[in-house]
């Protein structure tokens, strides 16, 4: 029964799960801080280059850009603060006195695992909540070059869609079914492959009566002429129904995970390839988890892969495998876009495989 019990001193479970979070968390704060100064640094001219915009704008990127770097930085931060509490407790002997009480390798690592735990459900909350929302929102801001956007949650940025020899594109899509609003919309007329003329309007929308798109305000420009006159109002696009709009460009970063699921359905039942987007669906769940990896993997900071080497290299060998993971991670999820590796072994496999890899090192560490 003793082995079975993993928080054998309930002082202790909250001394370590308290130095475990404090680390991570100033880690991530180090991170976002330094990360988001040189990203707004990059982007501050093109978002300043449009009329009227200011520092207002500037903060509304970073509250944007932010939720992202987090949710990208938050595995690194766990594994970055594991390393670092089990690298000062083991400089100061901390580790070698729980071991002398009995304490097994996965009682001295439980409390940082039910709080790493604690950490993934958190991620999977603030991605569904606030990453998803920011980046839809952002993309849809960068295709307009940081202009004004449309007050509407269900935003696609820059879709294609074929009208017969004709090529739509519209920087913005909002809206589904029959109440799709189109924003900077072009048209590009083509007679035997040849671009003839090009049409371009602030806006459109879909007329369910006529089954036809409608522009407001278009321009056209002659192409061979080289003129460009006011057309008003044009109808294009009967065989084009809105649904090609909305699933023409969808961004799994940008949906939660039950718009993720009603996408892929939905391209389902049109016919189209949905492998990319399924891995991308399962690993929604996957990624956030990999917090949970980060404390198993860092653990040879504390007990060693070689119980004689040094804590400088035991340090760097326990950030070695969790970069493993990533590079692991990241390539399994492009195989799996590939065809090569079904959707849930591309988002699943890398996490299986350096659990079991982790929980060797330490069931080896207890022989």
């Amino acid at each position: 029964m003793h082995q079975l019990n993993f928080f054998p001193s309930r002082q202790l479970s909250w001394y370590m799960a308290r130095l475990f979070l404090t680390r991570t968390f100033a880690v991530l704060a180090m991170l976002v801080a330094v990360l988001q100064t040189l990203d707004l640094l990059g982007e501050s001219g093109d978002i300043l280059a449009y009329a009227g915009n200011g520092d207002a704008q500037l903060w509304h990127y970073v509250a944007l850009r932010a939720p992202q770097i987090i949710a990208r930085f938050l595995p690194f931060s766990v594994l970055l603060g594991t390393l670092i509490m089990l690298a000062s407790l083991n400089q100061n002997s901390e580790i070698i006195s729980m071991k002398a009480a009995g304490l097994s390798a996965h009682q001295i690592l439980a409390p940082l695992l039910a709080a790493a735990l604690g950490v993934a459900l958190i991620s999977y909350a603030f991605n569904e909540r606030i990453v998803a929302r920011s980046t839809a929102r952002l993309s849809a801001w960068q295709a307009v070059e940081y202009g004004p956007l449309p007050p509407d949650s269900g935003i696609k940025a820059n879709p294609w869609v074929r009208d017969g020899n004709n090529l739509v594109s519209a920087a913005i899509v909002a809206g589904r079914g029959t109440a799709v609003q189109l924003r900077k919309v072009e048209i590009f007329n083509r007679v035997n492959n040849t671009l003839t003329t090009i049409v371009q309007a602030p806006k459109g929308h879909y007329d369910a009566a006529s089954k036809s798109w409608v522009l407001e305000g278009a321009r056209q420009f002659d192409v061979a002429r080289g003129t460009e006159r006011q057309v008003g109002t044009v109808r294009f696009g009967h065989d084009i129904r809105p649904d090609q709009f909305t699933l023409a460009k969808v961004d799994p970063d940008a949906l939660t995970f039950s718009q993720l699921q009603a996408a892929i359905g939905d391209l389902h039942d049109a016919g189209r390839p949905t492998a990319e987007l399924e891995g991308s669906l399962w690993h929604k769940l996957s990624g956030p988890l990999s917090a949970l990896l980060m404390p198993i993997l860092g653990s040879v900071a504390a007990f060693g892969l070689a119980r004689s080497g040094q804590l400088f290299i035991r340090a760097v060998m326990g950030m070695a495998l969790g970069f493993a993971y990533f590079v692991a991670d990241n390539f399994s999820l492009a195989m799996g876009n590939l065809g090569a590796y079904p959707p849930f072994l591309a988002a699943w496999a890398p996490f299986l495989l350096f659990l079991l890899l982790g929980e060797t090192v330490l069931f080896r560490t207890e022989e």
